[in-house]
């Protein structure tokens, strides 16, 4: 999911300006279809030329302007374009405003694409939600803790990712961009910021009302050997789901300085068969390059039966969620959002085309928007809300 910046082919023909080139300029300057620097940004602004540019290029235009954050395959181009041989041009994010020395290290940690640090938070907060009392909201303290340390661990785990996969990331299309891929970030500079992000986030969690640095070393050991399970197993996505729902014990245990065995153990594991279906559906854009190279994963496990394998797994994670509901005694509000949420995970796996890599990132990211005081919640967070929201009205109505 790495971005970066377009730039360079008419370099000669900008004029001077205080201002960086807007990405939508950036765009259109590439785009393969109009292949030429855009009327606006030239001197030649009133040119003939100029003034007739005809039809097709103003709709290839228009068409250029639909962009992805993966590569895509001409399933794809047709999908947006129409046209077999038009590319998908990547637009630079937020990050490259900052300063270039932190530029690496801001992409290192995945700052711009958040929804791993979301992934990491649902686990919690729906675990600290159900430890409430009956009638009761969250301890809304304990929630924000782990809010301000999910985004330093999150970026920690992948710091130490892409330092065991820096060889296997250069050979990958979407990957070989990383920062100690491409040699921007040093191996030991990466070891370093790994460690700097892992003591902030150690730092936080102890403000947490109940801390056990025992469930914390054990998903840091989680964390650092993921990486490593790629090249043993092909079931990474299940040792993933170990790791990144952690939160789920740790929730409980911060709002109760125990653990309860008949609600949290089937919460977590209905966190971890979620994070095998979006991921595997996610690993399905890697899926050519990771025979290439030797990765394995859930997607070359299942093959051609995946949605089936996937199916199988979105029933186990609403199975256990049922269980995890009616053991902690939550009221009927919840198997509402829970149905809902349901509904959410079959129409993920009925329309994903899983022989489109753009598809398989959308699915995991970036669709079926909708907002809420200007929040956008996407694909697979819509399912984590869903069920946040059926756990804290069905707490408050129990």
């Amino acid at each position: 999911m790495a971005s970066f910046s377009v730039g360079g082919a008419h370099s000669s023909l900008r004029t001077p300006s205080l201002f960086p080139t807007p990405p939508t300029i950036r765009m259109l300057k590439h785009h393969p279809v109009l292949n030429c620097t855009p009327f606006f940004t030239t001197p030649s602004l009133f040119s003939p030329k100029n003034l007739s540019l005809r039809s097709s290029k103003h709709t290839a235009g228009i068409a250029c302007m639909s962009t992805t954050t993966s590569p895509v395959g001409k399933d794809d181009q047709k999908l947006i374009s129409g046209q077999p041989n038009e590319k998908v041009v990547q637009v630079s994010s937020w990050i490259d405003y900052l300063p270039k020395e932190i530029q690496p290290f801001a992409k290192l940690a995945r700052v711009d694409k958040p929804i791993g640090t979301w992934f990491l938070i649902f686990p919690f907060a729906w675990s600290a939600t159900l430890a409430a009392a009956s009638g009761s909201i969250p301890d809304f303290r304990n929630l924000a803790v782990f809010a301000c340390a999910a985004p330093f661990f999150r970026g920690a785990a992948c710091t130490i990712n892409d330092f065991f996969d820096r060889d296997f990331d250069k050979k990958v299309e979407r990957t070989k961009e990383r920062p100690m891929a491409s040699g921007a970030v040093t191996p030991f500079q990466g070891l370093c910021f790994f460690a700097f992000q892992l003591l902030l986030s150690h730092g936080i969690f102890l403000q947490l009302t109940n801390y056990s640095w025992i469930i914390e070393a054990a998903f840091i050991f989680l964390s650092c050997t993921y990486p490593l399970m790629k090249r043993l197993t092909y079931w990474v996505q299940a040792y993933l789901g170990l790791t990144i729902n952690w939160g789920a014990i740790l929730g409980w245990y911060a709002v109760k300085g125990s653990l309860q065995p008949s609600i949290v153990l089937p919460l977590f594991l209905s966190g971890c068969f979620w994070t095998i279906l979006y991921d595997t559906i996610y690993a399905h854009q890697d899926k050519e390059d990771d025979v290439k190279v030797g990765i394995k994963s859930t997607a070359l496990k299942f093959g051609e039966s995946t949605k089936e394998w996937i199916t199988g797994f979105a029933i186990a994670s609403i199975g256990t969620l049922a269980l995890t509901a009616y053991n902690a005694a939550l009221g009927r509000p919840f198997y509402v959002f829970l149905a809902a949420a349901s509904g959410q995970l079959a129409w993920q796996i009925r329309t994903v085309n899983l022989s489109s890599a753009a598809d398989c990132n959308r699915k995991y990211v970036n669709v079926f928007r909708f907002k809420v005081f200007g929040i956008g919640f996407v694909s697979n967070k819509w399912f984590g809300v869903l069920i946040l929201s059926g756990i804290l009205l069905g707490r408050v109505f129990s």
